[in-house]
């Protein structure tokens, strides 16, 4: 699939041009047209460069030109640093020369307003008639340390020196494109890429990421994003990783409540747009984290090229604090501590002193000072039994007398042997080194090592798993009608249509009819208001259930009939359905998000399920086992099981419900804008998984 894609998928252009115009050139190497000039010489760039400045001959001892029109060849790339509408204009001379990318470092557009939308919005129609791209504006810039194509103005590149490396960063933010650069460049690790794309008024993150993941080079692709203006550009970018086993970290900042307007309906408050995006990462493979900080620290693992295996831990330290700490750190980071059988802990007994601990966590105790062989003789029992996915090591004391180089060797050679991954945490900073010097994994802190190997475990899992296919699924037709809602009758029997397990009623008008169906339901029941007007019938006092005579029942009937006539409501009705007991009530809710395509949320039920939302979404498609999974995250989740003598829930049901249902809001051809079930009834049976309340939202015209 890799090889389908265009130079302009690629960003030829930009990422290995063949020539670089600067547009606002300074001699002065220190200021903003004067820094790229200085990094692409001191990167030994290979093509041509030209300085555009009508004031000088001469700059940086390279020919200078008066404007972009001067310059012997159309420039592949070209770097606009001059303040103001000087910009809008450099962009028309450029669209004018031919130029294929240009990189807009000035600010004061898009981000300052009515006004500085307009002018960057010509900038792009400008652009696009000539079929030239647009980085910016008000971003820092590009650069492919490959290459030598530097277009940024960062001063880090002068406080870090560039190293080509597996690494590439994409950021809307100039600061964030380089933040994790300079860590990197601290832990000794090369950078290819760093691009920071600001305002995206052409090209955004989703562009470069794509552009990234096809470099076969990079084994690490970090993204940093406040908005997502285009998923189906990064969700193409996530397959071509995936396909070549590229991990993609994403750090997306700018939380907003955005989603919860899309829709009149608990669905759309609860869907918030937080929730999309963790939707949408995981669906594609995306490690999302929630700092900087947690953005780079796994780096080192990421490229050692191991392939996890499973979440089975096992810690050894000479400290006893590190031992209880690590424990605690990988129930935190989602790691379990491996259970050693009877044969492995009695090896491993035999290699510690009396007063050690071969259980797991492993205790060498400070006895590591006299003997340097417990690494020598701990790891091989490991490796040979198979005990453990993931090993950490914590040195809390190291140094003058410990046989560091030994403890060195034999972890290089059981991560050797096995391809399992191993992190090193020591405070000592030439012990961390010496094991980085020996290409395995060293962290300052016990924390981080151990929140890295559980990010890179995890992160392994959602990379391989499969990608599900939309499920088969009958043509959904609504029926004929202008209101933005379904009545609650429409959409129970739309959904009793299609083979959801809908709670059975009858539709009253009458007093008489009423009566009827208490006799024919059973006891109790539920007398609801029936209206496409009214869509929340109990925010109205129009519901009232467990209505066990026919007394009560013929009471509830008038009451609505009432309110119904007091809201002038003149299509409206009354349902009476039987009352359906259950272990648990849930919430199941698909809508359907313009940019985001088709969202699944489900959860605990009932009324309050706004005001303590306890919620998990998917994007659709997705299968049973994942919406199981998602289902145990839940604050809840302890009642699956059965509590005080309770059964366990048939939760099987209510996941093939929840995938029936993403299908159907597909199916329905985008007529439909979300749907509501609340509550849906589950217990110990399949059967007893029904729905006994439905909400379905039209899409607007």
């Amino acid at each position: 699939m890799v090889e389908h894609f265009s130079p302009e998928d690629r960003l030829s252009a930009a990422l290995d041009p063949k020539s670089v115009a600067i547009i606002g050139a300074s001699e002065n190497p220190e200021k903003i047209g004067g820094r790229p000039i200085k990094y692409m010489q001191r990167a030994q760039y290979k093509g041509r460069i030209f300085p555009i400045n009508p004031n000088r001959a001469e700059i940086q001892g390279l020919k200078a030109y008066p404007d972009i029109g001067a310059v012997p060849e159309a420039p592949d790339l070209a770097i606009v640093a001059v303040p103001g509408l000087g910009a809008v204009s450099a962009v028309a001379a450029c669209a004018n020369r031919g130029v294929k990318v240009v990189v807009v470092i000035t600010s004061g557009f898009g981000e300052m307003g009515e006004a500085g939308k307009k002018a960057q919005d010509e900038m792009v129609r400008t652009a696009r008639a000539a079929g030239m791209r647009i980085v910016g504006p008000n971003t820092q810039g590009i650069a492919n340390f490959k290459t030598g194509a530097i277009a940024t103005f960062s001063t880090i590149l002068s406080e870090f020196k560039p190293q080509d490396g597996p690494v590439g960063i994409v950021s809307q933010s100039g600061a964030m494109s380089v933040v994790p650069y300079a860590f990197l460049r601290k832990q000794g690790i090369g950078v290819r890429h760093t691009h920071a794309t600001g305002n995206e008024s052409d090209l955004t993150v989703a562009d470069f990421a794509l552009a990234v993941a096809l470099d076969p080079e990079v084994k690490l692709l970090l993204l940093y994003l406040e908005a997502i203006a285009d998923p189906a550009r990064l969700a193409q970018a996530a397959l071509v990783a995936r396909e070549r086993g590229l991990p993609i970290v994403a750090l997306k900042a700018g939380v907003s409540a955005r989603g919860a307007a899309a829709a009149n309906s608990h669905t759309g408050a609860l869907a918030t747009e937080d929730r999309v995006v963790d939707a949408f990462f995981r669906q594609h493979g995306i490690y999302r984290v929630p700092d900087i900080r947690s953005l780079v620290n796994a780096a080192d693992l990421y490229l050692k090229g191991w392939k996890p295996a499973g979440r089975r831990l096992v810690a050894i330290s000479n400290s006893g604090a590190s031992c209880v700490m690590a424990a605690d750190a990988a129930e935190k980071h989602g790691l379990t501590l491996a259970q050693f059988d009877d044969a492995t802990r009695a090896e491993l007994r035999a290699a510690l002193p009396d007063f050690g601990s071969s259980g797991n966590p492993i205790d060498l105790t400070a006895a590591l000072l006299t003997n340097n062989r417990m690494f020598s003789d701990i790891l091989p029992v490991l490796a040979r039994r198979d005990a453990t996915d993931a090993v950490f090591v914590s040195l809390s004391a190291s140094g003058a007398g410990y046989d560091v180089p030994q403890f060195v060797r034999d972890c290089a050679d059981y991560v050797k042997q096995t391809g399992r991954p191993l992190a090193v945490a020591a405070p000592l900073d030439s012990t961390a080194q010496a094991f980085r010097d020996a290409g395995l994994a060293a962290f300052a802190h016990d924390i981080d090592a151990v929140s890295a190997l559980g990010q890179f475990v995890h992160h392994g899992e959602l990379m391989q798993r499969p990608t599900p296919k939309a499920a088969a699924f009958p043509p959904v037709s609504l029926p004929v009608g202008t209101n933005r809602f379904l009545s609650e009758a429409d959409s129970l029997g739309l959904l009793a249509e299609h083979g959801f397990p809908a709670v059975p009623f009858r539709l009253c008008r009458t007093a008489k009819e009423a009566l009827a169906a208490f006799e024919a339901l059973g006891k109790p029941v539920a007398v609801k208001a029936c209206s496409a007007a009214i869509p929340h019938k109990s925010e109205h006092g129009m519901v009232h259930l467990n209505c066990r005579t026919p007394a009560e029942t013929m009471g509830a009937f008038e009451d609505i009939v009432q309110k119904l006539a007091a809201a002038k409501v003149v299509d409206g009705a009354v349902i009476v359905a039987p009352m359906r007991r259950a272990q648990h009530e849930f919430v199941v809710g698909a809508r359907v998000d313009a940019r985001f395509g088709t969202l699944v949320m489900l959860g605990d039920g009932g009324k309050y399920v706004e005001a303590l939302p306890d919620i998990v979404l998917l994007r659709y498609p997705f299968g049973e086992e994942e919406v199981l999974e998602r289902l145990h995250t839940l604050r809840i989740a302890p009642l699956f099981a059965g509590v005080r003598g309770e059964p366990p829930i048939a939760l099987g049901a209510l996941a093939k419900l929840a995938v029936r249902l993403g299908a159907l809001i597909e199916s329905a051809g985008g007529s439909i804008a979300s749907i509501d079930l609340n509550p849906v009834m589950a217990g110990a049976r399949i059967e007893d998984t029904i729905i006994v309340d439905a909400l379905i939202e039209r899409a607007a015209a």
